[in-house]
């Protein structure tokens, strides 16, 4: 069974993992521990970006609309607009580009601000993903982190690792960081890669919103500069448009559609977490791309038995 040899695949690489696999144009479905609630790092960014498009396509709020963000105002990330040291102004549409493109923490702090919470999951709820759920900003989580560790927030948190007598001072304070309560699923955003996945396929089939929304949020996708995970499982004609997340020693995720020569296309929700203590191993990354290869193959290699089964026998000649 494909989802036996799935589990082995993580159990080899020395983790936990969720996946979901969906033939966008038909019934084919691969699912392991695809409706456990897992912390969805960020991937959820998907749905942050599906409701500005549809906010746009609705007339809510205009895609051009500008912004102007301060380096006082940047939430930690490692990336983006937190490193910038002067005023930027940019449209919502290019935020959404550098959250979904290089996973940008401040833009999405902005999005989500600037969209709303309760309209992002009113969303979610109307097209039956009520687990795929944001808990606040990303810089709300972060700071409820820290505190949880025993500091007065996340930027306390950082100078104190940066000020850390030894590496293992460091390792420790970090350690408090990943057993924090707030870090739970459920308690952080989390989201089911069942759910993922059928978000996914339902912006594939302009079925999340109007089409012209889930036609911006594809062509995002596919700007995606992070392709580590899932496009690792595959050769260079195929191609892959996703979402990656990462929670350093805690999740490694990725959520995108694979899309080959041929037309078949297939949505894709591969959620990894560590298997117990201690640092990951060097295969918990790489393992994404092997597992999802593998289910796509799996009904790729079912879609073709069943249509040479429909073929009638040729008449002699």
């Amino acid at each position: 069974m494909i989802e036996g040899r799935l589990e082995q695949v993580f159990t080899e690489a020395g983790c936990k993992g969720s996946v979901a696999v969906l033939d966008i144009d038909g019934p084919g479905r691969v699912a392991l521990g695809d409706d456990e609630l897992v912390v969805a790092a960020s991937t959820f960014k998907i749905a942050v970006a599906l409701e500005l498009f549809c906010q746009g396509a609705e007339g809510s709020l205009e895609l051009a609309e500008r912004v102007r963000l301060s380096p006082a105002q940047a939430t930690p990330g490692g990336q983006g607009f937190c490193i910038f040291e002067d005023e930027a102004e940019v449209s919502l549409r290019d935020v959404a580009r550098m959250m979904m493109t290089i996973s940008d923490n401040t833009a999405t702090d902005v999005l989500i601000r600037r969209l709303s919470l309760p309209r992002i999951h009113a969303r979610l709820v109307g097209l039956g993903l009520d687990r795929i759920r944001l808990t606040g900003t990303i810089r709300q989580e972060f700071d409820a982190l820290g505190r949880d560790a025993g500091f007065a927030g996340w930027t306390d948190m950082q100078r104190a690792i940066r000020e850390a007598g030894s590496q293992l001072d460091a390792e420790r304070m970090w350690e408090r960081v990943l057993s924090a309560p707030s870090l739970r699923p459920g308690r952080i955003t989390s989201a089911t890669a069942g759910q993922m996945a059928a978000l996914l396929r339902l912006i594939w089939r302009d079925e999340a919103g109007p089409g012209d929304a889930c036609g911006a949020v594809r062509t995002i996708l596919g700007q995606q500069r992070l392709t580590r995970k899932i496009a690792a499982g595959f050769s260079d004609e195929v191609r892959v448009a996703a979402k990656s997340g990462t929670v350093p020693g805690c999740a490694s995720n990725d959520a995108g559609v694979v899309l080959f020569p041929d037309g078949s296309r297939f949505a894709v929700a591969v959620f990894t977490r560590p298997a117990g203590p201690g640092p990951r191993t060097s295969q918990a990354d790489s393992v994404i791309g092997t597992v999802a290869r593998l289910a796509v193959e799996h009904l790729r290699q079912h879609a073709r038995r069943a249509a040479d089964s429909t073929v009638p026998p040729q008449a002699p000649e």
